[in-house]
């Protein structure tokens, strides 16, 4: 009865890490896709969570589920009504393509690079330590083996927020002359007599 219920939770787990996914980057709203990232983040802690991975789940709730994509949000929010606009209006480009054909040469990658890993290694089954996902593994990983990889991400992040903002500041920027045109001519307007009276 144990067992089925792992597999059930399982495979709940990865059709809503999927399924979030997908709803990420089909979404033309970017509230709601980040929504799904939230959504997708924490079927991937119950993922961690079946692996024995307590720490890391945990880590990836607090960590991304939470402070990240609080700042996401909030650079969402301050980007205002300039980020509704559908990326797919218009019809395909030259960005939509080259979009396309970088997500597929980077997934045919991943797909190798696994596949070149693991070998023979799939039919057999994995090997868990009891020190799996503890704290002492995690920055051992994160800050020995996969430093730069660790802080390259960082700055990813950092520059994203910023460019976010930079943006947001442009745009209001640009905005800024036409709203005080719009609200001089409606002052205006309302200081006009009426013409029936």
């Amino acid at each position: 009865m144990g067992n089925f219920l792992v597999w059930v939770t399982w495979i709940g787990a990865a059709f809503v890490c999927i399924a979030s996914a997908l709803a990420v980057v089909s979404f033309r709203n970017p509230f709601y896709s980040a929504l799904a990232l939230i959504g997708n983040l924490a079927s991937l802690a119950v993922l961690f969570l079946l692996l024995s991975g307590e720490f890391v789940a945990a880590s990836q709730l607090l960590v991304y589920g939470g402070a990240v994509m609080v700042m996401f949000l909030f650079v969402i929010a301050y980007l205002g009504d300039k980020t509704l606009e559908a990326p797919w209006a218009g019809g395909p480009s030259w960005q939509v393509l080259g979009a396309v054909l970088a997500g597929g040469a980077l997934l045919l990658e991943i797909v190798i690079a696994i596949g070149l890993a693991a070998g023979d290694r799939l039919s057999d089954p994995a090997e868990v330590t009891r020190a799996f996902g503890s704290p002492a593994d995690f920055g051992r990983l994160f800050l020995n083996d996969h430093l730069i990889a660790f802080e390259v991400t960082s700055v990813i992040l950092l520059v994203a927020a910023v460019g976010g903002v930079v943006l947001g500041a442009h745009a209001r920027a640009q905005e800024a002359p036409e709203v005080r045109a719009a609200q001089h001519e409606g002052g205006a307007s309302a200081l006009e007599p009426d013409a029936g009276a």
